[in-house]
């Protein structure tokens, strides 16, 4: 009799990033449930990206949630009247949006612990990361902490494990790494503000950083840009 594999759950938000997240956590034994959010992104074609990408990569179930951040907005992508900014910025740039990973990471927790999965990967990175707070590998840990304080695992004896396999990996590494792995890029989207058929503005950061990784792992881009 074969072994049942262990289940995980992967967010998915249809970017690069998040797709060879979710190969690697298929190359790794694991059953694979995908979890997009609808948190009212400028970028709503993602989510047909990330439907593609989860059957692309055999997910076993992929769902999407709602989380309607654009109630209080606060980033050029969840407020319209904040424009995308062109290219890499100072700072913490516009594009963040506040706590977004600590509220996605809550719901892959959540689901989680219904399905019996004691694994959760996501496909935060902290070389090529903007500079957003919660991509960096102190929130990660620091949140795998804590999801094993608010969980039953802690009267049950189980612990959840937050995965986050890209943390230190270049946009160059995670194309060759996912070109390895059998991703076709063609059906990600990773720009910040695409048009309604989904094709990528080719000046927003996100596309700056995705042209960047492609260009230096000598693999061709295979993004439509309008």
């Amino acid at each position: 009799m074969t072994a049942e594999k262990p289940k995980a759950v992967v967010l998915v938000s249809g970017g690069q990033d998040s797709a060879t997240c979710l190969a690697i956590a298929a190359s790794r034994g694991f059953e694979c449930y995908a979890l997009s959010i609808n948190y009212g992104q400028r970028n709503i074609p993602e989510l047909e990206a990330a439907k593609r990408v989860a059957a692309m990569l055999g997910a076993a179930r992929h769902i999407v949630i709602g989380a309607d951040l654009r109630q209080w907005g606060g980033s050029a992508l969840t407020d319209d009247s904040v424009e995308v900014p062109k290219g890499p910025s100072e700072g913490i740039p516009a594009t963040y949006v506040p706590a977004r990973n600590l509220i996605f990471l809550s719901f892959a927790t959540a689901w989680a612990e219904v399905l019996g999965a004691r694994d959760v990967f996501i496909g935060v990175n902290a070389v090529d990361y903007s500079g957003y707070p919660d991509c960096r590998e102190t929130f990660i840990r620091s949140f795998e902490q804590t999801a094993n304080l608010a969980t039953r695992g802690v009267d049950e004896g189980w612990k959840i494990r937050i995965h986050a396999p890209l943390q230190k990996l270049s946009k160059a590494e995670i194309v060759r790494l996912g070109t390895e792995l059998g991703v076709d890029y063609s059906q990600t989207l990773t720009c910040y503000n695409p048009d309604a058929a989904g094709k990528a503005c080719g000046v927003c950061a996100s596309c700056t950083l995705r042209k960047q990784g492609f260009a230096e792992a000598g693999v061709p881009d295979p993004t439509r840009y309008r």
